[in-house]
């Protein structure tokens, strides 16, 4: 693995740069079609377009590769001492983040059946969440703390 150590790095910093793109912008997308979109309209499924295809086509397969890379790297001999107290902050945050990206699919699924019963201000609230976990994650791995 260690061979390999620079190119998994560098693929991991591009899948997560597209992941948390689309985990900040799925939840606007959501913001703006829950306060503008009537249910059934040409809007709708135009939203629900531009939702599942950011969701299937960029943000499902750069999770992946951010999974892959980011176990990859785990495994390299001595990058990472599990004694120490931040490898396990970025994995729980990493873990949250995973289940957040299941949960806007779970959303998504709620705007096509026309059931969608959370509000623009909450997705508002709820788009705070992955930038939270990034400022953690980033913190944690910069000063290993």
């Amino acid at each position: 693995m260690a061979d390999l150590y620079l190119w998994m790095k560098a693929l991991h910093i591009m899948a997560v740069i597209a992941w948390m793109a689309g985990l900040l912008y799925l939840p606007r997308l959501f913001v703006y079609h829950a306060e503008q979109v009537s249910v059934g309209s040409l809007t709708d499924k135009i939203f629900q377009t531009m939702e599942w295809r950011l969701l299937k086509l960029i943000m499902n397969p750069a999770m992946v590769v951010t999974w892959i890379c980011g176990l990859s790297l785990v495994v390299t001999p001595g990058l990472i001492d599990w004694s120490e107290f931040w490898p396990w902050i970025k994995a729980a945050c990493v873990i949250v983040m995973t289940v957040f990206h299941m949960w806007l699919g779970q959303r998504l699924k709620s705007f096509v059946i026309g059931k969608n019963n959370i509000s623009g201000q909450q997705y508002r609230i709820i788009n705070e969440v992955p930038t939270f976990l990034m400022i953690i994650i980033v913190f944690s791995v910069i000063f290993k703390f």
